[in-house]
């Protein structure tokens, strides 16, 4: 059974889709950190990130592993961890631009499609019940205010990096060109799927959301 969880950063839709995974005795498939490890590997190698034939050319080399123990995630690309190496604001930065090219979208869909077809997963992403997944038996899109996701984000940020100097208005601000760039790109934009259940998480705890999504998944089991 595929479960896809859709939607903008700040939702709580990471930390939702790993708890609903556990929940429901799936594995959870992240796929914005295969992105991240993406534009890390592409970074790290110093390819133009705009030259999209000479990525193609590249592409074929990128390796990402994901391994889990005792319920910690690690993410790898070619036997590096890159699980903190992922969340810099250089890959952030980066990350947008890459997922835009549609290449690279196709490139990555099979690594996607095949994990799906082997195991009961909860995927997250941002264009998952629209066009990686669009016969999911059960899709899921997350919303929240601008303020409460820029909070949000602030709050984890401060948690990994106590002395970091940083500035919610930049934060929030930085979502939103986030949203928009994702909603308006021409290949697989962020958009609800028309069958999917539309969730605003601002009023409510992250237990009481993923109670919410594990009875509504388990009501598409039956």
């Amino acid at each position: 059974m595929i479960v896809t969880i859709d939607g903008p950063s700040g939702t709580g839709k990471s930390t939702v889709a790993r708890l609903l995974a556990q929940r429901l005795g799936f594995s959870f498939f992240d796929t914005g950190a295969m992105y991240r490890a993406l534009a890390w590997w592409i970074l790290q190698e110093r390819f133009d990130i705009y030259n999209v034939a000479d990525l193609q050319k590249h592409l074929p080399r990128f390796s990402f592993l994901i391994t889990e123990n005792l319920g910690e995630k690690k993410y790898w690309v070619d036997e590096v961890d890159v699980t903190e190496a992922i969340r810099t604001k250089e890959v952030t930065e980066a990350v947008s631009k890459i997922s835009a090219i549609g290449e690279i979208r196709q490139l990555l869909l099979p690594l996607q499609r095949t994990y799906g077809k082997n195991h009961n997963v909860v995927f997250e992403g941002r264009d998952l019940g629209t066009v990686v997944f669009p016969e999911a038996e059960v899709k899921i899109f997350l919303t929240a205010r601008p303020e409460i996701r820029g909070k949000r984000r602030f709050l984890e940020l401060k948690a990994k990096k106590p002395d970091a100097d940083l500035c919610l208005e930049e934060i929030v601000s930085s979502l939103e060109q986030r949203d928009e760039q994702d909603s308006s790109r021409e290949v697989a934009p962020l958009k609800c799927p028309h069958d999917a259940l539309m969730l605003d998480t601002s009023d409510y705890s992250i237990d009481q959301v993923v109670e919410m999504l594990l009875q509504h998944t388990l009501t598409k089991k039956k």
